[in-house]
């Protein structure tokens, strides 16, 4: 159990896909679905996100860096298929090192990509590194919301929209972020979430998307959202 700056416990839980994730007892929230963290991210963020996309070169934004998971998987899906990918992570509660390791990740990883995992938790904040040929990272440490804090003129292909639950974190998923997002993306740029609900859905065809309901992650979620930039 960890405690961090924003005052709230951590504690490691494992999901049914054998994976574990993190539990906020104060939020009564997890990082990720209990019905299986990794196939949650495999199935939305890499497979319904990443190979989707059609772009050469994909500029991806996570809201989200949390545990790593999604960005380590498609730092390993990126040199699976030769795409190289401009990765940029938004996180407001850096987590340590200690308490990530300690959820084994990279248990499943090739021993390859050990290293790289940590060099992705430990690399500066607010830097570009290149982890691979394939994958450059930038973790942006700040309030996802405060966009003049943090945007500084990038254009995205691909959005992996992972923050916490509506219901937990309102001041995430207003419309007028959602618009400023669609200002940031390429048209025919996707944006990806486990949130199937349908004010999201509505709001998200208020700034300009066609939204897509697709199945969600076996055993887990029965929908989640596809928005493509028109």
């Amino acid at each position: 159990m960890e405690q961090y700056c924003d005052g709230m416990e951590r504690i490691v839980e494992r999901t049914a896909d054998g994976y574990n994730t993190l539990y906020i007892p104060e939020m009564d929230e997890h990082y990720h679905s209990v019905k299986g963290a990794y196939t949650e991210s495999r199935h939305i963020f890499i497979n319904m996100g990443f190979l989707h996309s059609s772009a050469a070169r994909p500029r991806i934004l996570e809201i989200g860096f949390g545990t790593g998971l999604n960005a380590i998987l498609t730092l390993i899906e990126a040199d699976k298929v030769g795409k190289p990918v401009v990765y940029d992570s938004l996180e407001l509660y850096p987590l340590d090192w200690k308490l990530v390791e300690s959820m084994h990740y990279s248990d499943s990883f090739e021993e390859k990509y050990h290293e790289t995992f940590f060099e992705m938790h430990n690399s500066p904040w607010n830097e570009r590194i290149e982890l691979t040929d394939y994958f450059s990272l930038r973790k942006i440490n700040c309030n996802f919301t405060d966009v003049a804090g943090w945007y500084g003129g990038e254009v995205y292909d691909i959005v992996y929209f992972d923050a916490f639950a509506p219901e937990k974190q309102p001041e995430m998923w207003n419309i007028a972020l959602f618009r400023q997002i669609a200002g940031m993306m390429e048209s025919g740029a996707t944006l990806v979430t486990y949130c199937a609900k349908g004010c999201i859905r509505r709001a998200l065809q208020e700034c300009g998307f066609k939204v897509e309901r697709l199945p969600g992650p076996p055993n887990g979620k029965r929908e989640i959202l596809r928005a493509t930039k028109v």
